[in-house]
């Protein structure tokens, strides 16, 4: 093939490279509007046009307190149980180990939520046996079943909340009455708030203890790295396969775990 016919060959493939991409597409129309699928209309209101009398209004008043409270509940639930102190505790783990978002947030809120679970199960079977069932059953009023059910969990709040804290709110509650010792007659609008600021109080505890192994590798590390003139070197950096391999070695996960648990029986 002579150079005249190689031009002829590369003249005819440009074309029909510029005829294949410019090439026109069918364009069709849009379906008619007949023809087309229903779209549902969905209309959320609160049609007060019927209600017109006073407890008809309390009523839907009700309704909206009912609901919101509901949104907020599971926090409420959360304050009274263990996952307060679980889940600071495990914030100041990852922070004295410096791995940033390692263990990620949901999998820390996983774990807590999990044990929190297994330690409020003894206290969700009494509060099953002495208030929920019989209510089901139709033994007990629902008062009654509010105040028996409200016991247990009365009791594993005031077992972890210390007297000081407790007394605090019960002054500045300044209730009618005078509470015991024990705080067992003190309403849960004290006891919540005082449990809440001990549970914090016992978090931050096991989080220095915590900081100081994590610490003392820190400040090795750091020593050295001067001692050899490497200022620039984060020590950081270096510090954090130690401190993983220190925490894997002694087992840090058994060994938080079940001092967590531990602290609740």
């Amino acid at each position: 093939m002579n150079s005249r016919d190689k031009k002829r060959l590369i003249i005819i493939s440009i074309l029909i490279f510029v005829i294949l991409v410019f090439k026109t597409h069918n364009v069709y129309a849009a379906p008619d509007a007949s023809q087309a699928m229903p779209i549902p209309n969905i209309n959320v209101s609160m049609d007060n046009a019927g209600t017109s009398t006073p407890q008809q209004y309390v009523q839907n008043i009700k309704l909206l307190i009912i609901l919101t409270v509901i949104t907020l509940l599971p926090s409420f639930i959360m304050m009274m149980t263990s996952f307060v102190r679980i889940i600071v505790v495990f914030g100041f783990l990852r922070n004295a180990m410096g791995t940033q978002q390692s263990p990620p947030n949901s999998i820390l809120i996983g774990l807590a939520l999990f044990m929190t679970i297994f330690i409020m199960y003894p206290v969700y079977s009494k509060m099953n046996t002495n208030a929920i069932e019989p209510y089901m059953q139709n033994k007990i009023t629902q008062e009654q079943a509010i105040n028996e059910g409200a016991k247990p969990l009365r009791n594993f709040m005031l077992k972890q909340t210390y007297k000081k804290d407790l007394q605090l709110f019960i002054d500045q509650a300044k209730l009618n009455y005078k509470v015991t010792a024990d705080g067992q007659n003190a309403p849960l609008y004290v006891v919540i708030p005082a449990y809440i600021i001990s549970e914090l109080k016992t978090a931050f505890e096991i989080g220095f203890l915590i900081y100081i192994p994590f610490m003392v590798i820190d400040m090795v590390v750091s020593s050295v790295l001067m001692a050899m003139g490497m200022f620039m070197l984060p020590p950081t950096m270096i510090s954090l396969p130690f401190k993983l391999l220190l925490f894997v070695m002694v087992d840090g996960w058994y060994l938080l775990v079940k001092s967590l648990i531990v602290s609740f029986s």
